[in-house]
């Protein structure tokens, strides 16, 4: 019997938040689900965080081209970090959406090799590689 094992596990394609909202504004959520408008409390206010990011596109593309940012999921292998730090040029990690270091990257590795992170939404890496680079992290 044969056995498949991930090399690398698959990320998760979302982040969960936590949110406080006024009873009101809940309860304005809460009719528009009941009366059909939206499946759940989450497709509403996904919807509307996509509404508000489609009407700030032109800014945010701006954004992004101005702060030099990779968009969308950015994996960085033991291999890249490697080779970043025998090159000696060591990596400014500039993320908009999902930056993941390998879980086989040692803090050393890390520390040698990466000098700067911006990631705006998540950085999936081990709790000692991120702890290593705090003080790299913006």
């Amino acid at each position: 019997m044969s056995t498949i094992q991930d090399l690398r596990p698959k990320p998760a394609d979302s982040e969960k938040i936590t949110i406080n909202l006024g009873y009101v504004d809940l309860g304005h959520i809460d009719l528009m689900v009941q009366q059909g408008f939206y499946s759940n409390r989450t497709d509403f206010i996904r919807t509307a965080i996509r509404t508000q990011l489609d009407r700030h596109a032109d800014v945010v593309r701006q954004s992004v081209a101005r702060q030099s940012l990779d968009l969308g999921l950015r994996h960085y292998s033991r291999a890249d970090l490697q080779a970043a730090r025998d090159s000696g040029a060591p990596l400014h990690i500039n993320v908009l959406g999902l930056a993941s270091i390998a879980a086989d990257v040692t803090p050393e590795l890390a520390r040698a090799a990466i000098a700067a992170v911006t990631v705006l939404g998540a950085l999936h890496a081990t709790p000692e590689v991120k702890a290593a680079l705090a003080d790299r992290t913006r």
